[in-house]
């Protein structure tokens, strides 16, 4: 396809080993054609098995050029308005520059949306655990409440979990496939008629209705969607921990995240910088958001040379 690709980058701000890094492995591409950025970005990523994105993808320019500011290199397509930005780190998915315009906010929508990744994560499998394993953790009422909208439910909770996140994420694909005048309303239609029949038909709680709505709500929060989908993936690994093991295998389930994380690198940077390793210089845009006026300094772990 003869696909021009360039890069771009801040001389004397980037380090240059990253540039490096990045010629010599857009180099090493051989293929036929490249017909989209999506193309290159799974070529070039570090080669670990891992459903996190580790290189950052968009279509605003101020996006693009804050991270030149910070040393980061972009990657730009022909035919195409996805650039690239490496290296990756995981805080930066849950970044939106609408955080950087708005004066009263400094940083309180950000840490709701890293309440909302661990709801859109965890959501599903806490209740199959409680429900199936823990249900001495329910207040009495609630307990007798959910015992009660749960009796002639021929499932137990995991299957009726999983059978709705099924349900929506069919309803998510057909939303996205349909026509977009009649998109989203058959996606609130259906999964407003489908809930409901199947609450009244009994093959599910209303309590798992709300679960499963609520971590789908959640999911829509992230401001970069290739972070949501590794979210959804994952989500099915832990209603099975959960429904095998209760909150022991959620626990082992997170630690082995946690860790599976930690060991990520894009282009050389550990991809939980600054969280893990801890860098307290470069906590002010992270969970929080210091003012503009207050940043000094560049991204610490980018090891720029200015």
């Amino acid at each position: 396809t003869q696909t021009k690709v360039a890069m771009m980058y801040i001389k004397g701000v980037v380090q240059d080993s990253v540039v490096a890094e990045v010629k010599e492995r857009l180099g090493k591409i051989e293929i036929d054609g490249i017909l989209e950025s999506g193309n290159i970005e799974e070529m070039i990523q570090d080669h670990t098995f891992t459903p996190f994105p580790t290189i950052y993808n968009t279509e605003r320019p101020d996006s693009v050029a804050a991270g030149l500011l910070e040393g980061r290199v972009a990657i730009l397509v022909d035919g195409t308005p996805i650039v690239l930005l490496v290296p990756a780190v995981f805080v930066q998915f849950f970044q939106s520059p609408e955080d950087y315009y708005m004066r009263a906010d400094f940083g309180i929508l950000r840490i709701l949306r890293f309440i909302s990744f661990f709801i859109a994560l965890l959501g599903p499998s806490i209740y199959v655990a409680i429900t199936t394993f823990h249900q001495e953790m329910l207040q009495t009422n609630l307990l007798m409440s959910i015992a009660a909208q749960r009796e002639g439910v021929p499932f137990p909770a995991a299957v009726e979990a999983l059978l709705m996140e099924f349900t929506f994420e069919m309803l998510r694909e057909a939303g996205v496939r349909m026509p977009r005048a009649v998109g989203s309303a058959i996606s609130i239609v259906g999964a407003l008629v489908l809930g409901e029949a199947a609450v009244q038909a009994g093959l599910v709680s209303p309590a798992t209705v709300i679960v499963v709505s609520i971590t789908a709500i959640t999911s829509f929060v992230f401001p970069s969607f290739s972070m949501s989908i590794p979210i959804r993936l994952l989500r099915f690994g832990l209603i099975a921990l959960a429904a095998s093991f209760g909150f022991i295998g959620i626990f082992v389930g997170m630690i082995a995240l946690c860790i599976h994380l930690c060991t990520l690198r894009s282009f050389g940077v550990p991809y939980m910088a600054p969280l893990a390793p801890v860098n307290l210089a470069d906590q002010k845009d992270t969970l929080l958001r210091i003012p503009i006026w207050m940043m000094h300094t560049r991204p610490h772990f980018l090891r720029q040379k200015n």
